[in-house]
């Protein structure tokens, strides 16, 4: 499947001949086995865990939880680090490296007797998430897409989504036997991880390619200078992404959804089965939302780069705050397969989106780096988050408080993001310099 790269006599011409298949897509395709992995292992995983471990171990849902707080913590402080790391020596190699650390952090799960391991083994897997996981893949597609950038990247999320159609064998795997289920999850990460480490090349220049493969540099050269600057994108370096008042007004957007994804990542199966459902049933609400997200996440990868995403990230935000409502007055299964609805077509939508719109916005050459730096804040609300939930369910028996407060929060973000501007690169120039 790998297009040589020892043919040096090749033209590029002959190398991005339109009617040859672009590799991207091969891109795209190892993106969505990476991620139902990494998914699986780290986000939808952890929802059927927390009563596994609590029927195993007798701990508290706030103990359980706890370990998102170190780990979300870790990712937080680890964020710029491992943005500066894979935009200095490439996505590939960061790939294989958290790819082998999550492996062997699911194989010493296995091995757990206390809490405070089970505290050490999340985090070994987490950092090999944050080093390989998402970021490194994102910032892949980045560099290997523009114009057709947001349908690329909801091609690769839909793996986030397929993770959730095996929440259910997942879920009866945990509770047959989690030992042996994590430890065959560690091996299961190793054959597939390697074998798409193989394909993956960091950004379409190695091939002698440019991004979407429409048209070669010699090409682009050849264009007017108007065609120039029109395929051109504008490359922002951190600092000048920080300075812009954008950057940060998509960071509190993206924290108003992710507080309460993050929370629901762990306490959802947990909450379904306080309202009567077994966990087999509770399951197959995960199923539905992911089955539905799944031609939502497509949609909105298609209209995205036809559009404005920002609309449509407002959008999808308010149907995620309202969806988390549903579920928070939820007293059986109607309203449960309602949540599911609403949840799963904000969940499908936004996730492309709002990855699509910081490359649209500020570039690729720096991509991961100022992703890295949005997670700082993002991840350490995100720890907090799922603790105060399990907190306030351990004193006062209900989830109705955060619920509500991280579906209000949701909706605000909704509004924020239909103030969101484009930057221009000038403009920061001139602020740095007076």
């Amino acid at each position: 499947m790998e297009v040589p790269e020892n043919n040096q006599s090749e033209s590029l011409e002959q190398r991005q001949d339109p009617k040859q298949f672009f590799y991207g897509w091969y891109l795209v395709a190892v993106g969505v086995f990476l991620l139902s992995i990494s998914s699986l292992g780290v986000f939808r995983g952890m929802s059927p865990l927390m009563p596994v471990l609590q029927k195993n171990f007798g701990w508290t849902r706030t103990q359980i939880s706890l370990s998102s707080l170190l780990t979300r913590v870790e990712g937080a402080a680890l964020g710029p680090i491992e943005g500066f790391l894979i935009d200095r020596i490439g996505a590939r190699k960061m790939v294989l490296i958290g790819f082998s650390i999550m492996a062997v952090g699911f194989v010493l799960f296995s091995f757990i007797q206390n809490l405070w391991q089970f505290y050490a083994v999340f985090i070994l897997i987490n950092l090999g998430n944050g080093i390989g996981g998402w970021l490194a893949v994102v910032t892949i597609l980045n560099s290997w897409f523009r114009r057709k950038r947001t349908i690329a990247m909801a091609g690769a999320m839909s793996g986030i989504l397929i993770a959730g159609i095996f929440v259910p064998p997942y879920t009866i795997a945990l509770n047959h036997g989690f030992r042996v289920t994590v430890f065959v999850f560690g091996l299961i990460i190793l054959a597939v991880a390697l074998p798409c480490v193989k394909i993956i090349k960091n950004n379409p220049e190695e091939l002698g390619l440019l991004p979407d493969g429409t048209e070669t540099k010699s090409d682009l050269d050849k264009s007017t200078p108007s065609k120039i600057s029109q395929d051109q994108e504008v490359e922002f370096t951190v600092g000048q992404a920080l300075k812009t008042r954008v950057f940060w007004i998509l960071t509190v957007a993206h924290v108003s959804s992710t507080i309460s994804l993050a929370t629901l990542s762990i306490h959802l199966m947990a909450r379904l089965q306080d309202i009567g459902l077994s966990s087999t049933t509770a399951s197959y609400i995960e199923l539905v939302s992911s089955v539905v997200a799944l031609p939502s996440l497509f949609v909105a990868g298609w209209l995205g780069d036809k559009v404005s995403k920002k609309y449509l990230v407002a959008l999808f935000l308010f149907l995620q705050g309202i969806s988390t409502i549903v579920l928070t007055v939820a007293n059986g299964l109607p309203l449960a397969l309602l949540f599911a609805v609403f949840y799963g077509i904000a969940f499908g939508g936004r996730i492309p989106l709002m990855t699509a719109i910081r490359g649209d916005y500020f570039g690729r050459k720096a991509f991961a780096s100022i992703m890295g730096w949005s997670m700082l804040p993002n991840g350490i609300l995100m720890a907090i988050a799922p603790v105060w939930a399990a907190w306030m369910f351990d004193t006062y028996g209900s989830y109705t408080v955060p619920f509500l407060s991280y579906a209000v929060i949701n909706l605000a973000g909704a509004l924020i993001m239909l103030v969101v501007k484009k930057p221009k690169l000038t403009h920061v120039i001139q602020h740095h310099n007076s």
